[in-house]
């Protein structure tokens, strides 16, 4: 869920006021002390607020439900498996895997039995892809159009429950003594009288029973709200089985209504799929489907709800939209969505809540998914969601209530939500005891400790802050108030070790803006430039001091005090921080030189995106090579930048296509290296990689500058590493780090290491360190090259300042289990996994249970790995071997 709840608090605190410019406001070269500032304002500008309740599923361990849910995805029935994925798309969202969480969508999606299930969670895949909606004409003259985004016909997926036993007849040879003539009116309808009587039990007792109407030769009907034409089309119905094609809207409702007053199930199943097929835009469907649920229309009804989805987000500001949505009672869910309505909410829901969690909106969906949940999962979901958006609500009651009722059904993290509201109504005491209540009863976990924190003060709050760090390290908060509260007693350098700390290995808007707002303090502009440009780069829309102030008037204040450089020092800039591997900074100066007029765009936004991928921030590198397609220079340029959104989402072979169209129009580095790129990912064949050797030379005799020729040196010197050519791939290393590419220190050391030389590969992997600004990769390579007690030391290194790299957590427990300590390597592995749904993990700790002998322990290891990848083969087969020995 996309920046879900923004860090604000619900609790009433005094508001500092903050005035940007008053930081601002000093002459170049004239900037007074850090210390002659007020502490009070201090406090305003580096102020952290609390955390918002997360409006997750967040079971206290999430490794039993993974395995839990592959165990009922194994012996489940077809139609239960949507619901079974749609579970473990809320544990994946809670963990914060995106892509694990998107590829649980799309196997609910896949498994669907109904076209409930696949409009809801095709719309749902579309809306959490929706990066992809700017390249879908790329998409789909590739042959690559989504099948999940494509408009369906509904009516075709729906199969029919009335069956039609009319044969046809001609209505011109109706025998005079079966005619009945129905009045309309001034009109008179000719109807064969056994086939009308057939319509529906009504009819047949009216016509073929005891009523005076079984002898009549006319019926008056004027008084059904029916017209002589429809009443033709119904009579002509009774005889053919089918509707005329050309019949209009207005024509096909009043039959629809008139066939479910007297209880027409074939007429009405007709008119429903016919109405079904004219719902073509979003206003049809607004139109539509309120008839389609007075009238239980299900076809109908399913045919207008996917024009309501397909438009996800726009249609939840449409108030008839909503409305709709909002006042559906059980039985109109049932038509809208059978029995995918609880599907259906948590989609709304989601939508709703990233648009604006405090809207009564998004409250009356969250109201209709706490009715639509069935079992005792669904209700955790329900209860706990609601529950936090009457917290932001600030309905203290209701949200206490809720809380109540998801703890109640099984989720201990909600007892996060009534610790808050305790202590919104001045019980912080009661707080802090429910919340060491929980710790006293389960294993603890992060955000216990995190939570606890809150309601403690002094020497017992920073020992809380500490476990929370120590238990998942991926918590921002702890970092976030250590270094304000370090910032506040005027211990800048200790502040920004702590927020470093952090944005070494997640990269956090949050964080960078209080970095930001540290360097504001300290009045060093040119890093507070740095950190409010890269804020702009991964999100151009970000507000700044609880969204009070727009990023962008931030950065123009802050540059009024930075003297300008020109494009020349841009690029030397660029040069010194890419070889420092400054990631950060190499994203601000790009930023920077994108706002020079003349600027080659296209150039500059596809190395932003390269810059995005290596910080790993897919969304925003996306959104920069799509600029650089749109901004392109040439023609054989935007073939490359397509080239690589195809190879960048996943569409390999295509990716290389581009690039072959791109040097047939001209020869350049870029589709030379693209197409290398993509052949040596797309193809399996070892000799491949004399193709891509040349590839890459022909690129390298391109024009280009040392930063990509560089990369190229790098990737060149890989493959001849692959290929056993050990001195033709040091000279390309060398030749790399002669044009500053610093990365090729590493593989100067694989080298040096493949020709029994530890020593050099040690010490060339040291000088990576030395110039390297972020070398937790750079300390984890080097552990490779030395005896054990340097490489427990380079680990430790690596876990500190990347604590989700995994790699060190598994040789740490490795070294443990070969000691014969399985309780300790087993705890070092549980460790990480707490955090971290990781694959590698999971399978090292399932070997490591079956070892010991714990059958269920590995068990449940094995099958919450096959839900992380269901088909990694060695974990396929650890949980056949294990499952058998399963008494």
């Amino acid at each position: 869920m996309r920046n879900l709840f923004h860090a604000e608090t619900c609790k009433e605190t005094q508001v500092h006021s903050f005035n940007p410019q008053s930081w601002l406001q000093v002459e170049r070269g004239k900037v007074s002390k850090f210390s002659s500032h007020s502490p009070s304002s201090i406090e305003s500008l580096v102020k952290v607020t609390e955390p918002t309740v997360l409006p997750f599923f967040k079971p206290i361990d999430y490794v039993e439900v993974l395995a839990q849910i592959h165990e009922e995805l194994e012996s489940c029935l077809p139609h239960e498996k949507s619901d079974v994925y749609l579970l473990q798309f809320q544990v994946f969202r809670g963990l914060g895997e995106v892509k694990l969480l998107q590829r649980s969508l799309r196997s609910a999606w896949e498994t669907a039995t109904t076209v409930y299930e696949k409009l809801i969670f095709g719309a749902w895949l579309k809306y959490e892809k929706k990066e992809e909606e700017p390249i879908s004409d790329l998409l789909a003259s590739c042959g690559k159009c989504s099948q999940e985004f494509r408009i369906v016909g509904v009516a075709s997926e729906v199969p029919l429950h009335s069956s039609d036993s009319t044969s046809t007849l001609n209505p011109g040879n109706i025998e005079p003594s079966n005619v009945v003539f129905f009045r309309v009116t001034d009109e008179y309808i000719a109807c064969d009288r056994q086939r009308f009587a057939d319509l529906s039990p009504p009819f047949h007792t009216m016509l073929k029973g005891c009523f005076t109407e079984s002898i009549k030769e006319t019926i008056d009907m004027s008084e059904n709200n029916i017209s002589p034409s429809a009443m033709r089309a119904i009579c002509n119905f009774s005889i053919s089985g089918n509707l005329n094609n050309l019949l209009s809207l207005d024509i096909l409702l009043e039959i629809l209504i008139f066939a479910n007053k007297f209880c027409c199930e074939r007429l009405k199943e007709a008119c429903d799929r016919r109405l079904a097929s004219l719902v073509s835009s979003r206003q049809d469907a607004t139109d539509l489907m309120e008839c389609a649920l007075e009238e239980n229309s299900p076809v109908l009804a399913a045919a207008c709800l996917q024009f309501f989805l397909q438009d996800l987000p726009e249609c939840i500001h449409d108030e008839q939209v909503v409305r709709i949505f909002s006042t559906a009672d059980k039985q109109q869910r049932f038509i809208m969505a059978g029995h995918a309505s609880f599907s259906l909410y948590c989609l709304l829901s989601e939508v709703s809540m990233n648009y604006n969690p405090k809207s009564e909106v998004t409250a009356s969906f969250l109201e209709k998914l706490v009715e639509s949940a069935m079992s005792c999962r669904q209700k955790q979901i329900a209860f706990h969601q609601l529950a936090c958006v009457r917290l932001l609500r600030k309905e203290f009651d209701e949200a206490e209530s809720l809380f109540h009722s998801a703890v109640a059904a099984g989720h201990v993290y909600s007892i996060a939500g009534l610790a808050r509201v305790a202590s919104f109504k001045g019980d912080a005491h009661s707080s802090y005891e429910k919340l060491s209540a929980v710790i006293s009863s389960y294993n603890p976990l992060g955000w216990m400790y995190l939570e606890r924190s809150l309601y403690a003060e002094g020497d017992r709050k920073w020992q809380d802050l500490d476990k929370a760090t120590e238990l998942d390290p991926t918590l921002l908060y702890p970092y976030m108030y250590r270094a304000s509260f370090l910032m506040r007693r005027q211990s800048a350098e200790a502040a920004l070790a702590e927020i470093n700390r952090v944005l070494g290995f997640k990269l956090a808007l949050e964080c960078l803006e209080l970095r930001f707002c540290f360097y504001l303090a300290l009045e060093d502009y040119r890093a507070a430039l740095r950190d409010v440009q890269a804020i702009l780069t991964l999100s151009p829309d970000y507000r700044m001091f609880e969204g009070r102030v727009a990023s962008f008037q931030m950065r123009t204040l802050v540059q009024e005090h930075v003297e300008q450089w020109t494009t020349a020092d841009c690029w030397l800039q660029l040069y010194e921080r890419w070889s420092a591997v400054d990631d950060i900074g190499s994203l601000s100066v790009i930023y920077q030189m994108l706002e020079e007029p003349d600027a080659a765009k296209g150039v500059l936004y596809f190395r932003q995106s390269l810059l995005l991928l290596r910080l790993n921030c897919p969304e925003a590198a996306m959104r920069s090579l799509q600029l650089a397609r749109v901004l392109a220079a040439s023609e054989h340029d935007r073939l490359v930048y397509e080239g690589w959104i195809l190879y960048d989402t996943g569409h390999c072979e295509e990716g290389l296509r581009k690039a072959e169209d791109s040097i047939a129009i001209q020869r350049s580095f870029e589709a030379f290296f693209l197409k290398a790129y993509a052949l040596a990912d797309s193809s399996p064949d070892p000799s491949c990689s004399a193709t891509v050797i040349l590839l890459l030379e022909d690129a390298l005799t391109c024009p280009s500058d040392r930063l990509r020729k560089g990369q190229a040196l790098n990737n060149l010197g890989s493959v001849y590493v692959d290929c056993g050519k050990l001195d033709h791939a040091a000279d390309c290393y060398i030749s790399a780090l002669k044009i500053q590419h610093t990365r090729a220190h590493q593989g100067l050391a694989r080298v040096h290491f493949l020709k029994n030389n530890r020593t050099c590969a040690y010490e060339e992997m040291t000088k990576l360190i030395e110039k390297a600004r972020n070398n937790a990769s750079a300390y984890e390579k080097r552990s490779e090259y030395c005896d054990r007690e340097l490489t427990k030391a380079d680990l430790h290194m690596v876990t500190k300042l990347d604590p989700l790299r995994v790699y060190p957590y598994r040789y740490r427990a490795a070294v443990l289990m070969d000691s014969h300590k399985e309780g300790e390597a087993i705890a070092e592995l549980t460790r990480a996994i707490a955090f971290k749904a990781d694959l590698h993990l999971l399978h090292l700790r399932a070997a490591f249970h079956e070892h010991i002998g714990d059958v269920a322990g590995a068990l449940r290891d094995c099958r919450a790995a096959l839900s992380v990848d269901p088909n990694h083969q060695e974990m396929i087969e650890l949980h056949n071997r294990v499952n058998s020995q399963e008494p």
